[in-house]
């Protein structure tokens, strides 16, 4: 008898023969001349980066994978000398490890939390759940798939959960639904919240607070993952940076040692909680972010999360949608690429009516950019929130319907649209009531939990000072 040859394993976001091609990506996008660089690694039979996979099929040869590493050690030192230090907020905290202002608006740092904030919680919450939820099934599928898989169940432009029924069979085989979330994650099999990793970093930012409060350091966010996050529910930068700690490496150069995804979205999908638990303190939200931030990500994946915190910190003071992503542009230089993509597609929002038209610019303004990039995510969600105008239902299947990262995209939109919503009750029961209170989770002593008891949890940080 035959034994069977084992498969290789393909972990994936950390293979250097994945990672150069990336780096190389995104260093042509900071200008950076890669040329040279990119001559030899093709010479030698390596590839580029796989355009939505997080590995490419097969393994290196041993050769190969050695170049690699040493073009990932050369590429680090064609960036800025001083990349780390370069990143400021215009709020003017900078520099890896500083510490909060002591207040957003010139305030003591200590103003008393209304309590109906905690009813914004709760919906801001149910709102994160569901955009990601309905956002799920079509990860990494390209714009014309989640269109073409939309329009044949009769639902385009997208205004319910994504469904199986009514779809051929040919075109599921084209553009299939996402493998882990499509048991779990479409109308006919809706049965609470699954784990998703963008349910998974609120749980742990609202660990980070129960911990250590408001004054938190990056070394104890990685303090806090290495104890209670499973590296294996890691991606992207994220993943790396849980590697270069188990390497000895410490933050913030975490963010930056052979890191490709330092620009991606992973930061920002942490910024809620620093949001949710400062309102109407967009400059601390920021802060908090920012520190978060940094042990994953530098320039523009750092703004991306001090945008989004700051965006959410003045939408809960019952602030309109416009007036929170102006707060929010408040927190990015205005001399960054991803300013200027905010301010691009807030334009876009005001003056094209057709959402699918507005997708169609941003696809190809942003097309040099890979699909979880902070750039392009972040102009999703900003025309999403601000072309729905505060409207919950219009505001997650817009974020969803913009393609890229969906299920990231529909989670923040969603989480701002429940925010200003203000209620639960004022959220339509299409999307909470699949959602039966429940959130499945491998962060300890959460799995399981309600939105409620979350919200509950939420509400008691952000009254600390």
């Amino acid at each position: 008898m035959t034994a069977a040859v084992a498969a290789p394993l393909r972990l994936t976001w950390v293979q250097p023969e994945d990672l150069i091609g990336h780096e190389l990506r995104q260093l042509a996008l900071e200008g950076r001349d890669v040329s040279a660089l990119e001559r030899r690694w093709l010479a030698a039979g390596g590839h580029l980066a796989p355009d939505r996979a997080g590995a490419s099929a097969g393994p290196a040869t041993p050769e190969l994978r050695r170049l690699a590493t040493e073009l990932l050690d050369e590429a680090a030192a064609i960036s800025a000398p001083a990349a780390l230090e370069q990143i400021r907020t215009k709020f003017g905290c900078g520099g890896p490890g500083a510490k909060p202002p002591v207040s957003g608006r010139g305030g003591t740092g200590e103003e008393e939390t209304p309590p109906t904030h905690l009813h914004a919680l709760h919906a801001a919450w149910l709102g994160r759940a569901a955009g990601c939820l309905l956002g799920k099934p079509v990860e990494k599928l390209p714009l014309q798939g989640i269109r073409q898989l939309a329009r044949a169940a009769g639902n385009w432009p997208l205004r319910t959960w994504f469904t199986e029924r009514g779809v051929p069979a040919d075109l599921k085989a084209t553009y299939p639904w996402n493998r882990r979330s499509a048991t779990t994650s479409l109308a006919e099999n809706i049965n609470g919240m699954p784990e998703d990793d963008d349910l998974n970093y609120p749980l742990l930012g609202l660990l980070l607070l129960q911990r250590h409060g408001k004054t938190f350091t990056t070394a104890d966010v990685a303090k806090l993952w290495l104890d209670e996050l499973p590296a294996g529910r890691t991606f992207t930068a994220e993943r790396i940076a849980y590697r270069n700690l188990l390497d000895g490496i410490e933050p913030p150069h975490t963010a930056r040692h052979r890191n490709p995804f330092r620009e991606w979205i992973g930061a920002l999908i942490r910024a809620d909680l620093h949001g949710w638990t400062n309102p109407g303190q967009p400059e601390r939200a920021a802060a908090q972010a920012r520190r978060d931030a940094e042990l994953t990500h530098t320039g523009n994946g750092v703004h991306g999360a001090e945008f989004i915190a700051a965006v959410i910190a003045e939408a809960a003071t019952g602030a309109d949608v416009h007036q929170a992503i102006g707060a929010g542009l408040e927190a990015v230089p205005e001399d960054t690429h991803l300013y200027r993509a905010i301010a691009h597609a807030r334009q876009l929002a005001y003056v094209i009516k057709d959402f699918d038209e507005i997708v169609d610019v941003l696809h190809q303004v942003h097309a040099e950019h890979h699909w979880v990039h902070v750039i392009p995510n972040t102009a999703a969600i900003t025309a999403a929130l601000l072309h729905a105008d505060g409207d919950f239902t219009a505001t997650i299947t817009r974020a969803v319907s913009a393609g890229w990262d969906t299920d990231s995209n529909g989670a923040t939109a969603g989480s701002i649209a429940g925010l200003i919503a203000g209620h639960p009750d004022r959220i339509p029961a299409q999307w909470t009531d699949p959602l039966r209170n429940h959130l499945s989770t491998t962060v300890a002593g959460f799995d399981g939990i309600g939105f409620d008891t979350l919200a509950q949890l939420t509400f008691r940080e952000a009254a600390r000072s």
